[in-house]
């Protein structure tokens, strides 16, 4: 069994543009199937539309008010939903109140920026 402390985790930013802290990871902690990461979302800011092939992923809203876009559907997300995102389906989350988005992010198979495909590009200039 393997105790990660959250203050020795660096944040890093992924493909989709949020701040992520990988919380438990395969490749850094032993653990065998899934990845669990908190995202931050900053106010008034937007992941990447995206997609996984391969990866399952369920987002746990922890703090800060969301829209969350999942396939062609767009809803409220607020702390203490929960978000199934079947592998392959576009998705992205926007922080809409005045305060980040928190959530937890729980992958299997671990997250990888490999399996993450960019539906659009980023507003920075870096291609789909």
């Amino acid at each position: 069994m393997h105790c990660q402390p959250y203050a020795s985790v660096p944040p890093y930013r992924t493909k989709d543009g949020s701040e992520i802290r990988e919380l438990m990871h395969p490749a850094v902690h032993g653990n065998r199937a899934q990845s669990l990461a908190e995202a931050t979302v900053p106010p008034g800011t937007r992941t990447l539309l995206h997609r996984h092939r391969h990866t399952e992923e369920l987002y746990h809203i922890i703090a800060g008010l969301g829209l969350m876009t999942l396939g062609g559907t767009r809803f409220a997300v607020r702390p203490g939903d929960t978000v199934c995102i079947p592998p392959g389906t576009a998705h992205c989350i926007e922080a809409t109140g005045g305060e980040a988005l928190r959530l937890l992010c729980c992958c299997a198979p671990a997250y990888s920026h490999a399996d993450t495909e960019l539906l659009e590009a980023d507003p920075q200039g870096a291609p789909p």
